[in-house]
């Protein structure tokens, strides 16, 4: 499962990416409780269409996605998604995160079914690496 979503985000980044654009409003809101619902995908029309682009291209894998000042994701992912290829998720999700979003640090954040952080992943554009952490 997670290669397949690995090779529909590389390579749907690199055919069809979305460009940079600077965040429209830094109005937005996650709740974390039990309440939640969907969440808004993006506080800048670039970061809504990518957090969009997410959710179709993981065929059913990531429930809800949202971008935040065009350097944070936040992915849901399905009860299909097994706990052993969540960092592999992580990984593709910062790659093609990357693509979209050039030349800055940014962070992916994935959550649980029921909406619990599980995984950080950072990327550092000067080192070209990613760090991970797992939710304490």
């Amino acid at each position: 499962m997670a290669l397949v979503l690995v090779c529909i985000l590389t390579l749907g980044t690199a055919c069809g990416g979305i460009g940079s654009q600077t965040p429209q409003s830094n109005n937005f809101s996650f709740d974390r409780s039990a309440e939640y619902a969907q969440l808004t995908r993006g506080n800048s029309a670039t970061g809504q269409a990518f957090g969009d682009w997410v959710v179709e291209a993981s065929k059913g894998l990531i429930t809800d996605a949202f971008v935040r000042d065009n350097n944070k994701l936040g992915a849901v992912i399905s009860t299909k998604v097994r706990p052993d290829d969540v960092k592999a998720l992580a990984q593709s999700l910062a790659q093609g995160f990357r693509k979209s979003f050039p030349d800055q640090d940014l962070s992916v954040l994935v959550y649980a079914p029921d909406k619990k952080l599980i995984l950080t992943a950072r990327y550092d554009a000067s080192s070209r690496q990613i760090e991970y952490q797992a939710a304490s």
